[in-house]
């Protein structure tokens, strides 16, 4: 029988048309006369009724178990008694034909949203897991994201090209995954991390403006949004300026929430420089959706006698602090909850300060004159119900301790609107981090980011000053796209790589092909690449990346459902000239 519609789409219009359907059966309920059949695909639900006056398909019906998967004809009715949480709940099909197309096991968990199932049998039996309608629909999502993203990418003249998967293994911040060559035994190519440099190179050849929903690949440590492969939309294009491009980006961006979320969101978004996302919020993808800002207190403490402000100020540490605002304030218990907290991101302790009852209780108030205890509290502006959290550390510790600590109270406080929609471009990034293991610089973004134009002189005698032509688009606290301007001549780029330790013959051996390219007349070039799996996340509320991914790897790489990674023969190995060691 052929289909004529979906499960989830028989809606009241179909009242007295005869439909033809097919789907797993999501549960089965047989009340003696009637057996009634909840009918699924992927999208969504609808009632069936088979009656013991047509015999023979109710001998059918009394054949069939959850997950058959079955073909209905019959005729769509009113519904008695109206089911508001699917959309097909006013109408039920009075059934006149069914078959049974396959049987099915019993499933190791049940298919519905609701049930709370081990991860791990999850992903073991993933394609089960993709049944359930909140996953079939991430997917829908996803689907209908990357059209509209591609139809306005188009529509702005951009042109999608596919870049190479085997290519050089290249030094780019993480580990590459690599994969032997067969034909040239001793050699390997490297899954891309990203697209990075040949999308440089084909501003070089004069495309003018590139797209690609891209496959990377990087091989370290996993997380809840992070994924061993992953998927970003990377885009490039010549002659920008940083404005009209953010505007173009925008764009894309209004254009995918108004079509996939039906939600219109405000622009241009606001720019927020990387230094003062660091101080006042400890994060270079600050939420914004509520204060809990961090003051640095210093300057009133710097005198202080107290030890633990004392210590790390007089080696170039900081003491900063966040205020937060609760009708009962913290109890004791609660204090040392959040003291455990911030020892987790490196801090040795925290300090704090309440106002109750208008009097200042605090175990550090007898260590600090009352000009430093007035000081603190005036430039916090505490007043009653308040509480001042302080960490006094290194400054990297400080803002990342004391940045984690404001989502973690805004979430237990519930300070946290969900409904609100923050956006903003964080800019002007450092570009060089110092890595103390490796005894050098590190590009902080990658060695191709181009240097603001007012800061290249400092490249040569101090790249600690060096700000990049970096951006980032944050939304609620999250980056789902980075980006820079890039180094377009050789004679630069040659700099940043000596500035990150690389000799011009390490530099020829890793990037040759780069530089010669540059050297070709080079247009100016920048670009951007959105985390295509971190913006589902956001599209469909969910804080784990397994969720928008097909099939899914778990945290230590492996595919449960397919037993990946997995040992090869002996006849691979030796065709690779390849030995392993136990």
């Amino acid at each position: 029988m052929e289909r004529t519609h979906y499960c989830g789409n028989v809606t009241e219009e179909f009242i007295g048309q005869k439909v033809s359907i097919k789907g797993w059966v999501a549960k089965r309920r047989d009340l003696g006369s009637l057996i009634f059949l909840d009918l699924r695909d992927r999208e969504g639900i609808v009632q069936c009724v088979i009656n013991n006056d047509n015999p023979e398909a109710f001998q059918v019906g009394e054949k069939i178990r959850g997950e058959y998967v079955v073909e209905v004809v019959g005729e769509v009715v009113e519904r008695s008694s109206a089911n508001p949480n699917i959309k097909t709940g006013k109408i039920e099909i009075i059934v006149e034909k069914i078959n049974i197309l396959n049987t099915a096991n019993t499933t190791p968990f049940y298919i519905t949203d609701e049930s709370d199932v081990d991860p791990n049998l999850r992903l073991k039996h993933r394609y089960l897991d993709l049944r359930r309608p909140k996953m079939l629909n991430n997917l829908m999502v996803r689907s209908k994201t990357a059209k509209v993203m591609r139809d306005y990418l188009d529509n702005h003249g951009f042109v999608e090209v596919e870049t190479p998967i085997l290519t050089k293994s290249t030094p780019e911040g993480a580990r590459d995954y690599v994969v032997p060559s067969r034909i040239s035994p001793g050699s390997f190519y490297a899954l891309p991390q990203s697209p990075q440099l040949f999308k440089q190179l084909l501003m070089v050849s004069g495309l003018d403006r590139y797209y690609q929903i891209a496959r990377c690949f990087r091989d370290e440590d996993l997380r809840a949004d992070r994924q061993p492969e992953f998927t970003q939309v990377d885009i490039e294009v010549s002659f920008p300026s940083r404005d009209s491009f953010f505007t173009l980006m925008e764009g894309l961006v209004k254009d995918v929430f108004s079509k996939v979320k039906g939600v219109e969101i405000q622009t241009p978004f606001k720019h927020m420089d990387y230094q003062e996302a660091m101080n006042k919020y400890g994060s270079d993808k600050p939420d914004t959706r509520f204060g809990l800002e961090i003051n640095d207190i210093s300057e009133i403490v710097k005198g202080s006698e107290f030890k633990v402000f004392a210590s790390p100020l007089s080696s170039g540490g900081t003491v900063r602090a966040i205020k937060a605002s609760s009708t009962e304030g913290f109890s004791r218990k609660e204090i040392d909850e959040l003291t455990d907290f911030v020892k987790r991101y490196g801090a040795k302790g925290l300090a704090w300060i309440a106002i109750k009852g208008g009097e200042v209780k605090s175990p550090i108030a007898k260590f600090l004159s009352e000009e430093e205890l007035q000081g603190i509290i005036t430039q916090m502006e505490a007043t009653d119900g308040d509480t001042i959290l302080i960490v006094a550390d290194t400054i990297k510790v400080t803002l990342q301790s004391l940045g984690a600590l404001r989502i973690h109270i805004a979430k237990k406080l519930n300070l946290i609107d969900n409904k609100l929609m923050k956006f903003l471009w964080v800019v002007n990034f450092p570009m060089f981090d110092y890595d103390e293991e490796e005894d050098r610089y590190v590009a902080a973004h990658h060695p191709f980011t181009s240097p603001l134009a007012e800061d290249v002189h400092l490249l040569d005698t101090d790249p600690t000053k060096v700000r990049a032509n970096a951006y980032d688009m944050v939304y609620n606290g999250q980056e789902i796209a980075g980006g820079s301007i890039r180094i377009h001549e050789d004679e630069i780029q040659k700099k940043v790589f000596k500035a990150i330790g690389l000799t011009e013959e390490m530099a020829q051996e890793k990037f040759g092909f780069l530089l010669e390219g540059l050297s070709f007349g080079a247009p100016p070039h920048g670009g951007i690449a959105f985390g295509f799996d971190r913006l589902i996340m956001e599209m469909v509320d969910t804080e784990n990346i397994r969720d928008v991914i097909a099939f899914p790897k778990t945290t230590s790489a492996s595919d449960l459902m397919t037993q990946a990674p997995s040992t090869i023969d002996e006849k691979q190995l030796e065709e690779l000239k390849i030995e392993t060691v136990k």
